[in-house]
């Protein structure tokens, strides 16, 4: 699929995952709408600018923002790609030391997040995306999600994480078949250990993350942001993959804890 010319949104895209998504897809021809938290408005712009870009403020389970994102991203050029990487973690047994259940809105406000917000964010850019004119295949636009390896390997404590993402992985043929039709392909990445700001900086990190690694098959160490972002643009542009949930983690098959 040719993307020259064409937008992008790319949730979360403000860091981590995102950003490093958002800066490839940009030095590739796209313009890119980087959909972020308003907190991040001041790191999403400044990216946005240096990429030649726009930062839009939303939240991905908030339908009027993510339009909003979905209508800036039109009127930059036909939105041929979406890049689906906001999402949140937690760590919470199903019943913790003393007994006390999981905190029930907590699950709830992680499903929301990572399972509803990327559908809500599919469904509205697959709209927009209909109304482009198909290339010689017919395609008119292409859906890249973010699931993780705790979809398959779940640890202790990752129930709601684990619930959301399986979610992701479990939705990804079913809308690759609905939107067949439409000419719009759809494919979930599930990352594995990638250093991104979660981890922090300074040496305590760096020995964390270090020891972190020893446990990847090879290469043995944590992946970095580009080795996502590279095959988010393959997903966007082979028009041949779809409907495919792809690990990204070196071989790792992670432990119960």
């Amino acid at each position: 699929m040719d993307i020259t010319g064409a937008s992008a949104i790319v949730t979360g895209g403000a860091s981590g995952l995102g950003e490093a998504t958002s800066r490839l897809l940009a030095e590739k021809g796209m313009k890119v709408v980087v959909a972020d938290l308003g907190h991040q408005q001041e790191k999403g712009d400044a990216l946005a600018k240096e990429i030649g870009g726009l930062f839009v403020a939303a939240d991905v389970t908030d339908t009027d923002q993510v339009q909003a994102a979905v209508d800036a991203a039109v009127e930059m050029g036909p939105l041929k790609a979406l890049v689906n990487c906001a999402g949140i973690g937690w760590a919470s047994r199903t019943i913790g030391k003393n007994g006390e259940p999981h905190d029930l809105d907590i699950f709830r406000r992680v499903i929301e997040i990572n399972l509803v917000g990327t559908f809500n964010c599919i469904r509205l850019a697959a709209s927009a995306m209909n109304s482009n004119e198909g290339d010689a295949d017919g395609c008119r636009g292409a859906i890249v999600n973010t699931a993780s390896v705790a979809a398959y390997d779940g640890q202790i404590g990752q129930a709601a994480y684990s619930a959301s993402k399986g979610g992701v992985v479990g939705m990804t043929l079913t809308i690759a078949r609905d939107l067949g039709a439409a000419g719009i392909r759809v494919n979930t990445i599930a990352p594995g250990l990638i250093d991104t700001p979660i981890y922090g900086e300074g040496e305590h990190a760096e020995a964390f993350k270090a020891k972190l690694g020893e446990s990847v098959l090879f290469p043995r160490r944590l992946g970095v942001a580009s080795e996502f972002a590279s095959l988010a643009l393959e997903l966007i542009t082979n028009s041949y993959i779809n409907a495919q949930d792809i690990r990204v983690d070196g071989g790792i098959r992670m432990p119960p804890k």
